[in-house]
């Protein structure tokens, strides 16, 4: 775990999956914009797009809510990034359901 770091602590000793609040980041769905890669945030479900993303919805979402830990929503990914303290781990405990079977594209 990354040194330090309660929130990644936190994050990697959960009993219990993360909804994710749909299957695509959903502001970019409601705007018709699209995304690279998706992020699902450990606190509350929210699935939004990565910083290589034109809107960097994921990010949005921390500022707006302080929500600390997200984790890669992209298929076989289980890392995690902690905005509070600015550190990542490689692989953070993972329930079904918390990353898509496939990648998922936008909408064109």
């Amino acid at each position: 775990m990354a040194s330090g770091c309660e929130h990644l602590g936190a994050a990697s000793h959960r009993t219990q999956a993360t909804a994710p609040s749909g299957a695509g980041c959903s502001e970019c769905l409601a705007s018709g914009s699209r995304w690279v890669h998706l992020r699902l945030c450990l606190r509350c479900g929210h699935v939004g797009c990565c910083d290589s993303s034109p809107n960097r919805h994921a990010t949005k979402h921390f500022h707006a809510t302080q929500h600390p830990v997200i984790k890669s929503f992209e298929p076989g990914e289980d890392w995690a990034w902690c905005y509070v303290d600015e550190v990542g781990v490689n692989a953070i405990p993972a329930f079904d359901g918390e990353s898509p079977a496939h990648h998922l594209e936008a909408p064109r």
